[in-house]
Protein backbone atom coordinates (compact mmCIF):
# COMPACT_ATOMS: atom_id res chain seq x y z
CA UNK A 1 0.00 0.00 0.00
CA UNK A 2 1.03 3.37 -0.68
CA UNK A 3 2.43 5.44 1.75
CA UNK A 4 -0.36 8.66 2.64
CA UNK A 5 2.34 10.48 4.51
CA UNK A 6 6.01 10.30 3.52
CA UNK A 7 8.97 11.74 5.24
CA UNK A 8 12.50 11.40 3.84
CA UNK A 9 15.49 12.89 5.12
CA UNK A 10 14.02 15.53 7.15
CA UNK A 11 16.29 17.87 9.36
CA UNK A 12 14.88 20.65 11.33
CA UNK A 13 17.26 23.46 13.21
CA UNK A 14 16.43 26.30 14.90
CA UNK A 15 18.46 29.20 15.70
CA UNK A 16 19.55 30.23 19.34
CA UNK A 17 21.50 32.82 20.97
CA UNK A 18 23.95 29.64 22.11
CA UNK A 19 23.71 28.29 18.18
CA UNK A 20 21.82 26.46 16.45
CA UNK A 21 19.67 23.14 17.50
CA UNK A 22 19.89 19.99 15.53
CA UNK A 23 16.49 19.14 16.46
CA UNK A 24 15.53 16.82 13.89
CA UNK A 25 18.94 15.19 11.78
CA UNK A 26 18.03 13.52 9.25
CA UNK A 27 14.52 11.22 9.81
CA UNK A 28 12.69 9.25 7.89
CA UNK A 29 9.22 7.18 8.07
CA UNK A 30 6.11 6.46 6.28
CA UNK A 31 2.61 6.40 7.53
CA UNK A 32 -0.15 4.72 5.44
CA UNK A 33 -4.14 4.74 5.36
CA UNK A 34 -5.89 3.16 8.14
CA UNK A 35 -2.59 2.50 9.85
CA UNK A 36 -1.34 3.74 12.62
CA UNK A 37 2.63 4.96 13.70
CA UNK A 38 3.76 5.55 17.18
CA UNK A 39 6.46 7.89 17.40
CA UNK A 40 8.56 6.74 20.58
CA UNK A 41 11.19 8.71 22.84
CA UNK A 42 12.35 11.18 25.94
CA UNK A 43 11.49 14.55 26.49
CA UNK A 44 13.53 16.41 23.56
CA UNK A 45 14.35 13.68 20.97
CA UNK A 46 12.18 15.05 18.65
CA UNK A 47 8.77 13.70 18.11
CA UNK A 48 6.95 16.93 18.16
CA UNK A 49 9.19 18.97 16.31
CA UNK A 50 9.03 16.45 13.59
CA UNK A 51 4.92 16.44 13.47
CA UNK A 52 4.58 20.35 13.76
CA UNK A 53 7.21 20.53 10.63
CA UNK A 54 4.30 18.15 9.10
CA UNK A 55 2.11 20.51 9.66
CA UNK A 56 4.28 23.82 8.65
CA UNK A 57 4.19 25.59 12.08
CA UNK A 58 7.36 26.47 12.95
CA UNK A 59 8.20 29.97 12.57
CA UNK A 60 10.46 29.99 8.89
CA UNK A 61 12.35 33.05 10.60
CA UNK A 62 14.02 31.17 12.80
CA UNK A 63 13.80 27.63 11.59
CA UNK A 64 15.24 25.33 8.82
CA UNK A 65 13.98 22.61 7.39
CA UNK A 66 15.25 20.45 5.03
CA UNK A 67 14.04 17.18 3.21
CA UNK A 68 10.84 16.21 1.91
CA UNK A 69 7.47 15.41 2.85
CA UNK A 70 4.82 14.44 1.45
CA UNK A 71 1.14 14.42 1.95
CA UNK A 72 -0.86 11.90 -0.68
CA UNK A 73 1.73 13.21 -3.36
CA UNK A 74 1.77 16.58 -2.73
CA UNK A 75 5.33 18.03 -1.43
CA UNK A 76 5.19 20.36 1.78
CA UNK A 77 8.09 21.40 2.94
CA UNK A 78 8.37 24.28 0.33
CA UNK A 79 4.83 24.80 0.20
CA UNK A 80 3.79 28.12 1.10
CA UNK A 81 1.42 29.07 3.84
CA UNK A 82 -1.89 30.01 2.08
CA UNK A 83 -1.26 25.67 0.80
CA UNK A 84 -0.95 24.54 4.27
CA UNK A 85 -3.78 26.87 5.65
CA UNK A 86 -6.35 24.87 3.37
CA UNK A 87 -4.48 21.36 4.43
CA UNK A 88 -4.35 22.12 8.34
CA UNK A 89 -7.88 21.07 9.92
CA UNK A 90 -9.41 19.68 6.56
CA UNK A 91 -7.10 16.98 5.15
CA UNK A 92 -4.46 17.01 8.44
CA UNK A 93 -5.13 17.87 12.05
CA UNK A 94 -3.07 17.55 15.63
CA UNK A 95 -4.37 16.70 18.88
CA UNK A 96 -2.13 18.39 20.80
CA UNK A 97 -0.68 17.52 24.10
CA UNK A 98 -2.11 20.02 26.77
CA UNK A 99 -6.26 20.90 26.20
CA UNK A 100 -6.58 23.34 28.41
CA UNK A 101 -4.15 25.75 26.65
CA UNK A 102 -4.94 24.44 23.24
CA UNK A 103 -8.56 25.42 24.03
CA UNK A 104 -9.32 29.23 24.45
CA UNK A 105 -10.79 29.99 27.73
CA UNK A 106 -12.88 32.79 26.04
CA UNK A 107 -15.12 30.66 23.39
CA UNK A 108 -17.42 28.01 24.02
CA UNK A 109 -16.52 24.41 23.55
CA UNK A 110 -18.72 24.12 20.26
CA UNK A 111 -17.79 27.44 18.59
CA UNK A 112 -14.04 25.93 18.29
CA UNK A 113 -15.09 22.76 16.79
CA UNK A 114 -17.11 24.67 14.26
CA UNK A 115 -15.06 27.38 13.49
CA UNK A 116 -12.59 25.27 11.29
CA UNK A 117 -15.93 23.40 9.88
CA UNK A 118 -17.42 26.82 8.92
CA UNK A 119 -14.00 27.95 7.28
CA UNK A 120 -12.70 25.17 5.03
CA UNK A 121 -16.83 23.49 4.23
CA UNK A 122 -18.66 26.98 4.23
CA UNK A 123 -21.64 25.90 6.07
CA UNK A 124 -23.67 28.31 7.87
CA UNK A 125 -23.88 28.79 11.65
CA UNK A 126 -26.21 26.60 12.35
CA UNK A 127 -25.41 23.69 10.33
CA UNK A 128 -21.98 24.37 11.94
CA UNK A 129 -23.60 23.84 15.73
CA UNK A 130 -24.93 20.50 14.82
CA UNK A 131 -21.70 19.50 13.16
CA UNK A 132 -20.52 20.38 16.64
CA UNK A 133 -22.77 18.31 18.48
CA UNK A 134 -22.68 15.31 16.27
CA UNK A 135 -18.83 15.31 17.04
CA UNK A 136 -19.57 15.68 20.61
CA UNK A 137 -21.65 12.81 20.84
CA UNK A 138 -19.34 10.78 18.53
CA UNK A 139 -16.37 11.19 21.05
CA UNK A 140 -18.72 10.15 24.18
CA UNK A 141 -19.41 13.54 25.45
CA UNK A 142 -22.88 12.80 27.12
CA UNK A 143 -25.60 15.88 26.40
CA UNK A 144 -24.07 17.01 23.87
CA UNK A 145 -26.46 19.46 22.43
CA UNK A 146 -26.00 21.10 26.35
CA UNK A 147 -22.10 20.92 26.58
CA UNK A 148 -21.68 22.52 23.19
CA UNK A 149 -22.63 25.81 24.81
CA UNK A 150 -20.17 25.03 28.35
CA UNK A 151 -16.33 26.68 28.07
CA UNK A 152 -13.51 24.12 28.68
CA UNK A 153 -12.95 25.03 32.32
CA UNK A 154 -16.38 23.45 33.07
CA UNK A 155 -15.37 20.42 31.13
CA UNK A 156 -12.78 17.77 33.17
CA UNK A 157 -9.49 16.84 31.78
CA UNK A 158 -10.51 13.94 29.83
CA UNK A 159 -13.64 15.89 28.56
CA UNK A 160 -11.35 18.74 27.04
CA UNK A 161 -9.44 15.76 25.62
CA UNK A 162 -12.48 14.71 23.98
CA UNK A 163 -13.47 17.74 22.78
CA UNK A 164 -10.07 18.30 20.89
CA UNK A 165 -10.34 14.69 19.11
CA UNK A 166 -13.52 16.15 18.52
CA UNK A 167 -11.90 19.57 17.10
CA UNK A 168 -9.34 17.51 14.97
CA UNK A 169 -12.22 15.25 13.26
CA UNK A 170 -14.73 17.85 12.36
CA UNK A 171 -13.62 17.75 9.12
CA UNK A 172 -12.52 14.32 8.29
CA UNK A 173 -9.35 14.70 7.95
CA UNK A 174 -7.18 11.48 6.34
CA UNK A 175 -4.28 12.29 8.48
CA UNK A 176 -3.88 12.98 12.36
CA UNK A 177 -1.53 13.43 14.77
CA UNK A 178 -1.94 13.03 18.31
CA UNK A 179 0.63 14.43 20.44
CA UNK A 180 0.82 12.57 23.62
CA UNK A 181 -3.11 12.77 24.01
CA UNK A 182 -3.19 10.96 27.56
CA UNK A 183 -0.40 13.39 29.09
CA UNK A 184 -1.98 13.97 33.03
CA UNK A 185 -5.32 11.94 32.37
CA UNK A 186 -5.74 8.83 35.22
CA UNK A 187 -5.13 5.23 33.12
CA UNK A 188 -8.73 4.54 32.98
CA UNK A 189 -9.39 7.81 31.15
CA UNK A 190 -5.87 7.00 28.98
CA UNK A 191 -7.57 3.72 27.91
CA UNK A 192 -10.30 5.50 26.98
CA UNK A 193 -9.13 8.14 25.14
CA UNK A 194 -6.82 5.66 22.73
CA UNK A 195 -10.12 3.42 22.41
CA UNK A 196 -11.44 6.07 21.01
CA UNK A 197 -8.90 7.35 18.30
CA UNK A 198 -8.71 3.38 17.22
CA UNK A 199 -12.62 3.25 17.36
CA UNK A 200 -12.34 6.38 14.76
CA UNK A 201 -9.82 5.64 12.79
CA UNK A 202 -11.72 2.35 12.14
CA UNK A 203 -14.94 4.44 10.65
CA UNK A 204 -12.84 7.12 8.86
CA UNK A 205 -9.48 5.03 7.70
CA UNK A 206 -7.27 7.82 8.50
CA UNK A 207 -3.55 7.33 8.82
CA UNK A 208 -2.34 8.57 12.73
CA UNK A 209 1.23 9.60 13.90
CA UNK A 210 0.71 9.45 18.35
CA UNK A 211 3.59 10.82 19.80
CA UNK A 212 4.82 9.50 23.12
CA UNK A 213 7.07 8.80 25.99
CA UNK A 214 5.89 5.46 26.81
CA UNK A 215 6.24 2.07 24.77
CA UNK A 216 3.55 1.01 27.35
CA UNK A 217 1.26 3.38 25.62
CA UNK A 218 2.10 1.69 22.21
CA UNK A 219 0.96 -1.32 23.00
CA UNK A 220 -2.65 -1.96 22.06
CA UNK A 221 -2.41 1.09 19.95
CA UNK A 222 0.04 1.25 17.02
CA UNK A 223 0.73 -0.73 13.98
CA UNK A 224 4.44 0.01 13.98
CA UNK A 225 7.00 1.78 16.16
CA UNK A 226 9.46 4.70 15.37
CA UNK A 227 11.85 4.86 18.60
CA UNK A 228 13.41 8.21 18.44
CA UNK A 229 16.71 9.58 20.31
CA UNK A 230 18.60 12.88 19.93
CA UNK A 231 16.64 13.80 16.37
CA UNK A 232 17.46 10.61 14.85
CA UNK A 233 15.31 7.61 14.62
CA UNK A 234 17.45 4.71 16.22
CA UNK A 235 14.76 2.08 15.67
CA UNK A 236 12.05 0.98 14.05
CA UNK A 237 9.18 -2.49 13.40
CA UNK A 238 5.94 -3.62 13.86
CA UNK A 239 4.42 -2.62 17.08
CA UNK A 240 5.41 -7.16 18.22
CA UNK A 241 9.05 -6.85 16.60
CA UNK A 242 9.80 -3.81 18.69
CA UNK A 243 7.92 -4.38 22.28
CA UNK A 244 9.13 -8.02 21.98
CA UNK A 245 12.52 -8.36 20.81
CA UNK A 246 13.82 -4.88 20.50
CA UNK A 247 17.53 -4.63 18.89
CA UNK A 248 18.48 -0.95 20.43
CA UNK A 249 20.11 -0.62 23.71
CA UNK A 250 17.70 2.77 23.81
CA UNK A 251 14.68 0.40 23.69
CA UNK A 252 16.15 -1.88 26.51
CA UNK A 253 16.36 0.95 28.57
CA UNK A 254 12.72 2.36 27.75
CA UNK A 255 11.67 -0.87 28.29
CA UNK A 256 13.23 -1.53 31.39
CA UNK A 257 12.20 1.38 32.92
CA UNK A 258 8.84 0.55 32.76
CA UNK A 259 6.83 -0.56 35.57
CA UNK A 260 5.16 -3.73 34.73
CA UNK A 261 2.04 -5.85 36.63
CA UNK A 262 3.87 -8.99 37.11
CA UNK A 263 6.78 -7.02 38.97
CA UNK A 264 7.38 -7.08 42.61
CA UNK A 265 6.00 -3.55 44.05
CA UNK A 266 9.15 -3.49 45.85
CA UNK A 267 11.46 -3.61 43.11
CA UNK A 268 13.02 -0.12 41.98
CA UNK A 269 12.54 0.82 38.56
CA UNK A 270 16.11 0.74 36.25
CA UNK A 271 16.75 4.13 34.82
CA UNK A 272 18.18 4.87 31.99
CA UNK A 273 21.46 6.56 33.30
CA UNK A 274 22.81 10.31 32.53
CA UNK A 275 20.70 12.27 30.24
CA UNK A 276 20.10 13.00 26.60
CA UNK A 277 22.81 14.86 25.16
CA UNK A 278 22.45 18.79 23.55
CA UNK A 279 21.48 19.09 20.51
CA UNK A 280 23.87 21.79 20.22
CA UNK A 281 26.71 19.87 19.82
CA UNK A 282 25.58 15.97 19.75
CA UNK A 283 28.12 13.64 20.79
CA UNK A 284 30.63 12.16 18.17
CA UNK A 285 29.41 8.58 16.67
CA UNK A 286 26.16 6.95 18.43
CA UNK A 287 24.51 9.57 19.95
CA UNK A 288 23.61 7.57 22.93
CA UNK A 289 26.87 5.88 23.45
CA UNK A 290 27.81 8.35 26.61
CA UNK A 291 24.67 6.61 27.99
CA UNK A 292 24.91 3.16 26.41
CA UNK A 293 26.35 -0.13 28.68
CA UNK A 294 27.42 -1.93 25.49
CA UNK A 295 30.07 -0.05 23.96
CA UNK A 296 32.87 -2.33 25.26
CA UNK A 297 30.60 -5.03 23.35
CA UNK A 298 31.49 -3.42 19.93
CA UNK A 299 35.06 -2.81 20.60
CA UNK A 300 37.91 -0.08 20.09
CA UNK A 301 35.80 3.58 19.42
CA UNK A 302 33.57 2.85 16.98
CA UNK A 303 30.45 3.92 19.23
CA UNK A 304 32.17 7.27 19.61
CA UNK A 305 33.98 7.87 16.42
CA UNK A 306 31.57 6.28 13.70
CA UNK A 307 27.28 6.85 13.57
CA UNK A 308 25.79 4.07 13.12
CA UNK A 309 22.51 4.03 10.71
CA UNK A 310 19.17 2.86 10.41
CA UNK A 311 18.42 0.64 7.42
CA UNK A 312 16.14 2.53 5.25
CA UNK A 313 13.15 0.62 5.12
CA UNK A 314 11.78 -2.27 7.21
CA UNK A 315 13.18 -3.77 10.49
CA UNK A 316 16.37 -2.28 12.29
CA UNK A 317 18.40 -0.47 14.15
CA UNK A 318 20.90 2.21 13.79
CA UNK A 319 23.15 0.47 16.49
CA UNK A 320 27.05 -1.34 15.99
CA UNK A 321 26.02 -4.86 17.74
CA UNK A 322 25.70 -7.10 15.38
CA UNK A 323 22.48 -9.06 14.65
CA UNK A 324 23.91 -11.76 16.78
CA UNK A 325 24.98 -10.20 19.62
CA UNK A 326 21.99 -7.98 19.57
CA UNK A 327 19.41 -10.74 20.15
CA UNK A 328 21.75 -12.80 22.64
CA UNK A 329 22.24 -9.48 24.63
CA UNK A 330 18.69 -9.27 24.82
CA UNK A 331 17.41 -12.53 25.69
CA UNK A 332 20.14 -13.48 28.46
CA UNK A 333 20.89 -10.09 29.62
CA UNK A 334 17.52 -7.65 29.37
CA UNK A 335 14.80 -9.89 29.03
CA UNK A 336 15.19 -11.57 32.65
CA UNK A 337 15.05 -8.24 34.17
CA UNK A 338 12.06 -7.47 32.33
CA UNK A 339 10.45 -10.40 33.79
Amino acid sequence: MTAFLSVRDLHVRFDTEDGTVKAVDGLSFDVRKGETLGIVGESGSGKSVTNLAVLGLHDPRSTEIRGEILLDGQELTAAPESVLEKLRGNKMAMIFQDSLTALSPYYTVGRQISEPFRKHTGASKRDARLRAIEMLEKVGIPNAGLRVDDYPHQFSGGMRQRAMIAMALVCDPELLIADEPTTALDVTVQAQILDLLKDLQQQTGAAIVLITHDLGVVGHTVDEVLVMYAGRAVERGTVDEVLREPQHPYTWGLLGSMPRLTSDVTEPLTPIPGTPPSLLAPPPGCPFHPRCAFVSDVGGNRCRSERPELPATGRGSACHLTPNQKRTTFTERIKPRLG
